[in-house]
């Protein structure tokens, strides 16, 4: 599982890097600035939990655990529907997917206790 979470991080942080460079260059001008914003947040926290992916994929090399493997699935949950909430959000102006997006950061929050309660039962 742990070459299954190290390539999924790395094809969610190549398409971070692509969705920020889209934002960033092809809908600066067409957005409202409060848009764009709702955008931002979901490139950002896209890369953040992405990188925290990568992070699970080393260490469940060294401590592989159905825990961990998990976490790595509630934070790839969490990028799709928190993050993803946010593109469509920011694009198609659809209010009502503000309503979606908490469930994507109860996963992420799944997910980091997920992987505490692995490294804890590990160490």
């Amino acid at each position: 599982m742990s070459k299954t979470i190290l390539l999924i991080a790395s094809a969610l942080l190549a398409l971070a890097v692509i969705l920020g460079a889209f934002g960033a260059h092809g809908l600066k001008a067409k957005l409202a600035e409060d848009m764009m914003q709702v955008y931002k947040t979901g490139v950002e926290y896209h890369f953040y939990h992405a990188l925290g992916l990568l992070v699970i994929g080393i260490l469940s090399i060294q401590m592989p655990s159905g825990l961990m493997n998990w976490a790595a699935i509630f934070i790839t949950v969490g990028i799709f529907v928190f993050s993803g909430s946010l593109y469509v959000l920011a694009v198609s102006g659809i209010k009502w997917l503000g309503a979606i997006t908490p469930i994507g950061g109860l996963s992420f929050i799944a997910g980091w206790v997920l992987l505490f309660i692995a490294v804890w039962k590990r160490v």
